[in-house]
């Protein structure tokens, strides 16, 4: 277990430097926009690689990767790769119903985490 646990950090901060270098290459790349682009690229990138890490595992035997390279690596890179991997699950099981509704949720209620957040520390630190 702890072994498994040292490997998921290793990867997370594997994939937390390659977004931020992925991120500086992208805004070299294609200049400063006020929409998003650099964490859509990131974002995008890393569901491709999720879809094709899992394929590939499973395919090849090698799911015992997962926690290194899925959670740890991709998931350091971009939850939303996660996101990504557990919404198309429910769709392919056919719980496409429960598929728009953890959309829905995750990014109505992780926005509004936010707001909150952002506003609860916008008052304790006034």
């Amino acid at each position: 277990m702890i072994s498994t646990v040292a490997l998921v950090a290793l990867g997370g901060a594997i994939g937390a430097a390659f977004r931020y270098l992925a991120g500086i290459g992208i805004v070299r790349l294609t200049g400063h926009h006020d929409f998003p682009v650099a964490i859509l690229s990131v974002n995008v990138i890393g569901s491709f690689l999720m879809g094709a890490f899992v394929v590939a595992a499973a395919q090849r035997g090698l799911t015992h990767l997962s926690p290194f390279v899925a959670t740890g690596i991709l998931g350091g890179f971009t939850t939303f790769s996660a996101f990504s991997l557990e919404t198309v699950a429910l769709i392919e099981r056919g719980q496409t119903a429960q598929a728009a509704l953890y959309v829905a949720l995750s990014v109505g209620l992780s926005v509004g985490g936010l707001a909150l957040g952002l506003m609860l520390a916008r008052g304790a630190f006034a």
